[in-house]
């Protein structure tokens, strides 16, 4: 296998308006205190945050694009949200391999973090590689 345990990458991406607007008409998740800012201005957060989801989904960003590349397929992800996204937030999502499973598969560690080095999510997923 020509991955080994240490290989990481990221993606980053700022996290807009639009971005938040269209990942809940994508998804359906409608959630006022993503979409109302009056609503979400009375929440412990006191404005909107973005979807946890969608800081996730740069991990599939990371898996699908960069490592381990185009033709990973995702078996499993833990996730754990640590601290919101506000609007104009940028999220890096970092992928780390921590283990080679039988020549098969990778476990990997899955981080975001925003521009102030805050995590906002990690967690572990286990993927199969694209084959070489």
């Amino acid at each position: 296998m020509r991955f080994k345990v240490g290989d990481k990458d990221s993606f980053s991406k700022l996290v807009t308006e639009a971005d938040v607007q269209q990942f809940a008409a994508i998804s359906g998740d409608t959630n006022p205190a993503h979409t109302d800012e009056a609503w979400a201005a009375k929440t412990r957060f006191g404005t909107r945050i973005a979807h946890g989801i969608l800081s996730a989904s740069y991990i599939s960003a990371v898996l699908g694009t960069k490592l381990p590349g185009p033709g990973t397929i995702y078996l499993s992800q833990t996730l754990k949200f640590t601290a919101p996204v506000k609007f104009g937030s940028t999220v890096t999502a970092t992928v780390e391999v921590v283990e080679v499973v039988d020549g098969k598969k990778l476990r990997l560690k899955t981080t975001c973090v925003d521009q102030t080095g805050t995590v906002v999510l990690e967690g572990e997923a286990l993927v199969y590689p694209p084959k070489a």
